[in-house]
């Protein structure tokens, strides 16, 4: 029904943040020679290499897939650990977004659950939150549903 990862535009605001930082190291680069551009030449590669390295594990560290009848979720790169939720379980549905979050249309999913093993599992931001979470509702209901007459016709 859905696969997904962690959103890149959650990242928007540290990515502004180094275009920030990268403009005040040529500044001072400018301002102060030679000390400056050898720091500019250190920091501004470091922090986009940083930048870049945390939107790749989060990229690859996070997997969600919904179907029929599961929630799973993968998290790690080296170590991967992997779990599901049965959507019969799952008790309520939720999101939340800042309003820059409302902005770019993403947003961090919460899904409460009789699961003992994540009674209360947080999706990193997700793109399209709102009709992400509207879909996880729509398919915990209609597996309800299915339990429930296959229950009662047994």
């Amino acid at each position: 029904m859905w696969n997904g990862t962690y959103s890149a535009k959650a990242m928007y605001g540290k990515f502004v943040a180094g275009v920030l930082i990268t403009l005040a190291g040529i500044v001072v680069a400018i301002l102060v020679p030679p000390f400056g551009w050898i720091a500019a030449v250190v920091v501004i590669p470091l922090v986009w290499a940083l930048l870049l390295l945390t939107l790749l594990f989060r990229r690859l560290g996070v997997e969600y897939r919904l179907t029929t009848q599961r929630f799973l979720h993968k998290r790690g790169l080296l170590r991967r650990v992997s779990d599901q939720i049965l959507l019969v379980d799952v008790d309520d549905v939720t999101y939340e977004q800042g309003p820059i979050e409302r902005l770019l249309n993403v947003g961090t999913i919460t899904i409460h659950s009789n699961d003992p093993s994540d009674p209360k599992l947080r999706l990193a931001p997700v793109n399209d939150v709102q009709r992400i979470a509207d879909l996880i509702d729509n398919a915990r209901r209609e597996e309800r549903r299915k339990r429930a007459i296959y229950m009662a016709s047994a």
